[in-house]
């Protein structure tokens, strides 16, 4: 990987972390020197990591202004949710059609993973391990593009719960994600379909209030945090969302 690759990448998955975890409010101006600064790139390299962030949902960035962490309205909100119920379903039949035992391994380890921030207080941790509960089963359902829109979905709806919701209930996504565990294992298709409408239920019903939670904060400071933490790490594979295979060149001209 190229060092302009790597600074993309870890400028997306830095800004793409802070969003999940509503740090950065929906709303939030995201000048391009500002940006440029944290992560030390150009405005042309800024203007990449807008652009691949705003393909999925999570940035506003129209031409000539500033860009914004992306604000869905209420009806936009909805769709999120009816679109997210039709994928989640189907990823439990695929994953049950696929199981195999390492894949209760791996989600029981992520339960306790999320039942370790919450008994540390950590509320950002737990909103992301939440949603990267249900991205995991996207994974393991062996379906690229399926994989591709639920962790759209996930991403854009931490952004709405972010915007309308009541705070994140990490007791209640605990328990549930073990149900819907358990079910998996139990390879009860129906048993699971039920648990995670319910699951999903609950969530939309936070979400969808008419509020706006935004409260103030230091931009500087939130971009700094995530892209040092990040750059500690090593890490680019959170909450990462594959980039849509290129055309063909005789189709990509066929298409101008």
């Amino acid at each position: 990987m190229s060092k302009k690759s790597s600074r993309v990448d870890l400028a997306c998955q830095a800004l793409r972390q802070a969003i999940i975890e509503q740090a950065l409010p929906p709303g939030t101006k995201l000048p391009e020197d500002e940006l440029g600064m944290r992560f030390g790139m150009s405005r042309t390299l800024v203007r990449e990591v807008l652009a691949q962030l705003q393909s999925e949902g999570l940035v506003d960035a129209p031409p000539r202004r500033t860009a914004t962490t992306a604000r869905p309205t209420l009806d936009q909100a909805k769709e999120i949710f009816e679109t997210r119920r039709m994928l989640e379903r189907e990823v439990v039949r695929l994953v049950i059609a696929r199981w195999q035992p390492r894949f209760g391994a791996e989600l029981e380890g992520h339960v306790r993973a999320e039942e370790a921030a919450r008994q540390a207080g950590e509320a950002r941790v737990s909103i992301r391990l939440a949603g990267e509960f249900h991205t995991r089963l996207g994974e393991m359902a062996g379906n690229t593009l399926i994989r591709r829109y639920l962790g759209e979905v996930v991403s854009r709806c931490s952004l709405i719960l972010a915007l309308y919701g009541r705070p994140h209930s990490a007791d209640c996504a605990v328990n549930e994600h073990r149900e819907i565990v358990a079910a998996l294992r139990a390879g009860n298709a129906d048993a699971a379909i039920r648990i995670m409408d319910h699951h999903l239920g609950s969530v939309e019903q936070r979400a969808l209030l008419d509020g706006d939670s935004a409260a103030g904060f230091d931009l500087g400071a939130v971009l700094s945090r995530y892209s040092e933490a990040l750059a500690a790490s090593g890490s680019t594979k959170v909450a990462r969302l594959p980039k849509p295979k290129a055309l063909p060149k005789s189709k990509a001209r066929g298409k101008r």
